[in-house]
């Protein structure tokens, strides 16, 4: 079943007096526990793609669906629950705040949930536990390698078990050891059923990946499976 569908999806923007077409009427769906990756040269249209699949974007015209819904009318309210319920984000900045340890990062969404600090702070502990990081609770952003680092990001993106991983670039700021390592863990987390969608440069990374979606101009230029 498709879980994200793109029907004829254009996202455009004005720059001066000319228009640019980011998307340039995509046609996409992505099923259920797939591990998709998408790639292409700067200006192609992956972030802005992976910016409307993660619900931080609207597109100008066509229509989106989330697990058979069209959200496409949603207002912001409607959007950020629906972020909140079933996406978990990673980027290539880590994305955390510096003098929070990583327990209290990781804990971070479940604050805006309104969840009991006592429950999210053992849900937190877990999560940490689930990535290899169970002995880092206590230490800051900065006392970390950034393989460490993009591991306290992960486990943050699943502390409210969504159904979808967005990753944007995740290993854009790691050495080869960390990025594969990370890798690992993305892998791991698609075999346990997570949809995993990730935007990279890096045709190594991309490889790993179960399929490679190619993007030019705004279009889907190639659709490769593995």
């Amino acid at each position: 079943m498709a879980v994200i569908e793109l029907k004829d999806i254009v996202k455009t923007y004005q720059m001066g007096d000319s228009i640019v077409h980011a998307l340039d009427h995509v046609t996409v769906s992505l099923d259920a526990g797939e591990f998709t990756s998408i790639v292409g040269p700067s200006g192609s249209g992956k972030s802005t793609m992976m910016n409307i699949i993660g619900c931080l974007d609207r597109p100008t015209s066509g229509q989106f669906f989330l697990d058979g819904k069209e959200i496409g009318g949603y207002n912001d309210d409607e959007l950020a629950g629906t972020r909140n319920q079933k996406i978990g984000f990673v980027f290539q900045n880590f994305n955390l705040l510096p003098r929070l340890s990583a327990l209290l990062n990781v804990a971070l969404p479940l604050v805006y949930a309104g969840v009991p600090e006592e429950e999210r702070l053992e849900r937190a502990r877990k999560t940490l536990e689930s990535v290899g990081l169970g002995d880092r609770a206590g230490h800051r952003p900065t006392e970390m390698s950034g393989g460490q680092r993009q591991r306290v990001a992960i486990a943050r993106a699943l502390i409210n078990n969504p159904a979808i991983i967005m990753a944007d670039e995740p290993t854009g700021n790691l050495d080869t050891k960390s990025s594969y390592e990370i890798m690992d863990i993305f892998r791991s987390l698609n075999r346990d059923g997570k949809t995993v969608v990730m935007v990279t440069h890096e045709a190594d990374i991309a490889n790993m990946t179960k399929r490679i979606i190619h993007m030019r101009d705004g279009k889907i230029v190639d659709d490769e499976w593995r």
